[in-house]
Formats: structure tokens, sequence, C-alpha cells
């Protein structure tokens, strides 16, 4: 694997996002390991370590959630999308400090193996207040695990983009098994009001903001069925082999060489406040807008699998011809034309078209 996929990039961005990540995640725990013993000095020390690690993974598991539909309601929230995995993993990293201790603490240390101890100690699956609520904790801790150990662009490509998305769509069934894991544990062990207004305010926010983010894209979803209607092959951008000078009168944007973009892979083009992804596939030029319908991926950044352009996010999947997504979902890209000069340079046009016009790939000369 470590000779076909490269290895996690950390560049500065990601770096400084981590340290900042890392630099309020421990400040959260000092802040409520401290408040605990002063307002609580007979607290056990696994009880401030247990809740303290437990509160701080809920916590960012909701940011995780948020950051999606925020996204696509507020661009200027994009940059918490371009790191998200990183957020998730840490997450995923706290909570194993917390899962863990727990195992160690209440089911490690008896007579019995501690799978069967968590398991096996309490069935009483029927009873509400004596509902073994940590095995709820345990397989949504499972499922987070599955996550973060797949994040990596190599499981992409293993796993297949379907596979992959749904794997990571897990992610809500996991929210879901911890919400009944922390609120059954308070119904029994505390009883606490700020329990369950702490998890009721989360959840509402969560549901508030994916339900705006579902009102936009529909409204985005009509509008592009619209588009398709009016949609049409156009006119080639000029005959193969065009001079560079006539191309760049015509106003279009120079990428460079076509020899320089790998097959089934793409570059990325800049013109002005437009992002382009130019794609080498199957003998030909084509280019997309370089943001993915599902929460702004970097289209760029991915490749041509199974003849679709595929996010490297969440495996979302387009033609490149056309930008559209292959049945049945309906989502829609916005394309370019594009040529070839004479030297074998690739020029695009930046004036995008209609969502889902299709346009001749430009031919390899």
């Amino acid at each position: 694997m470590s000779q076909g996929f490269p290895a996690i990039d950390w560049n500065p961005r990601k770096r400084r996002y981590d340290l900042w990540m890392a630099g309020l995640s421990g400040l959260f725990l000092l802040v409520f390991i401290g408040g605990m013993l002063l307002f609580n000095p007979n607290a056990r020390p696994e009880t401030v370590l247990l809740r303290s690690t437990g509160i701080l993974a809920l916590g960012m598991l909701h940011v995780v959630l948020a950051i999606g539909p925020m996204a696509r309601i507020w661009p200027a929230t994009l940059p918490l999308l371009y790191n998200r995995r990183h957020l998730g993993v840490m997450m995923a990293i706290v909570a194993s400090v917390h899962a863990g201790f727990a195992l160690f603490q209440f089911h490690a240390l008896g007579n019995v193996p501690w799978l069967v101890s968590l398991f096996g100690s309490n069935t009483d699956y029927g009873s509400l207040a004596q509902f073994p609520f940590q095995v709820l904790g345990f397989l949504a801790w499972i499922q987070l695990l599955l996550m973060a150990a797949t994040s990596h662009d190599a499981w992409l490509a293993i796993l297949g983009p379907r596979a992959w998305k749904s794997l990571h769509l897990g992610v809500y069934v996991a929210y879901a098994l911890l919400l009944g894991h922390v609120l059954l544990g308070v119904v029994q062990l505390e009883q606490s009001p700020w329990g369950y207004g702490s998890l009721g305010l989360g959840a509402v926010v969560l549901i508030a903001l994916h339900l705006a983010a579902a009102g936009r894209d529909q409204a985005g979803r009509e509008t592009r069925k619209a588009l398709k209607r009016m949609a049409h092959d156009p006119e080639p951008l000029s005959p193969a082999g065009e001079s560079p000078r006539s191309l760049e009168a015509a106003g279009c944007a120079r990428l460079g060489s076509a020899k320089a973009i790998p097959m089934d892979r793409a570059r990325m083009l800049q013109v002005g406040a437009t992002s382009i992804a130019v794609f080498k596939h199957a003998g030909g030029i084509s280019a997309v807008r370089n943001a993915c319908k599902h929460q702004g991926g970097p289209l760029a950044e991915g490749k041509v699998v199974d003849g679709c352009i595929t996010c490297p996010w969440h495996g979302w999947q387009y033609k490149p011809e056309n930008g559209c997504s292959p049945p049945p979902f309906d989502e829609r890209l916005a394309t370019f034309r594009v040529a070839l000069d004479s030297q074998g340079d690739v020029w695009v046009h930046p004036k995008a078209l209609p969502e889902g016009t299709p346009v001749t790939p430009a031919p390899l000369i």
C-alpha cells in the first residue's frame, strides 16, 4: 500500500489547524478537570478522567457533524471542512481514551474476559432504567474507530467509493448510539437536568443545520434540472492544434502541458475566483468546476474511477464529459470548454457552462 499511495500530507495549514485543535482540547480538559476538583473535591480520579474525555469526544463529534451543513450554508466555513478529517481522527483518539479506561476500570479486572463482562454482566435490555448503556457506547466507539482507520484516501481506493461512503455515513449511527449511551447513563447514575438539556440542545442545533442545508440543496437541484433542459453540446473551442496566440485572444487560460497531467488524474486551474479541475481520461481532456456538490470537496485532488471523477472526501462521482453524477443520482457540475494548442498545452475557457452541459473532450495530440 505504501508504494501505491502517498502518505498523509500535513501541509502548513493542516499543521496550524492541528496545533489549534490540540491546544483547545487540552485547554478544555484543564478547565473541566480544574472545575470538577474545585466544586467536587471528593471526585475520584477515574471519574474525572472518564467524564472529561467523554464530554470532550461528544462535543467534538457535534462539531464534526455540524461542519458539513454549515459549509453548504456559509461558504466562509469551508476551511473547517477542508480539515474535518483531522478533527474526526482526533475525536476518535479522545473517545478511545475514554472507552479504553472505562473497559479497563469496569470490565477488565474481574474473573471473566472483559468482552464477556461487557455484554454479559447486564442483559436487562427490556428495562429503560437498567438498560446496559455501556454496550451502546462500545458499539459507537467501534464505528468511530473504523472511520478513523479508513480516513486515508488509500482506503477509498481499496473499498470503492460506494462502500467507503456508506461506512463513513455510519457516523450518524454512532451519534445515535452515543445519545442513547449518555442519556441512559444520566438516567441511571445522575438524573441531571444539565445532561438532558445540553444533549437536547446539541441535537436540535444539528437537526436545524441539516434541514437548512437540505432546503438549500433542494432549491439548487431544481435550478440544475431547469439548466439541464436548456443544456446543449457547445461548439468546440477551436480546431485541434490551434495556435497559442489565437487561444489567448479568445480569452482562454493556459494550464500547461497535457503530458504533465497523469492519466485519470487532474490539475487545478485558478482563474480569478473560478477554480477548475482539468482531467485527463480516455484519450481526452475535460474540465469541471473544482467543487463537489456534496460538501465542496476539491475534485482536482481526486481521480477518475470506473469512468467517473471521484471526490477524494466522500466518494461522490461525476462524468468528466458532462459533470453529471451517474444514475440514480442527479447532482451536476458546471463544465468548461477545453482545447490543446499546437505545442500540446491545455487551454481552458474560464466561462462556466450551465451545470450538466456535455462538452466533447479535447483529444490528445
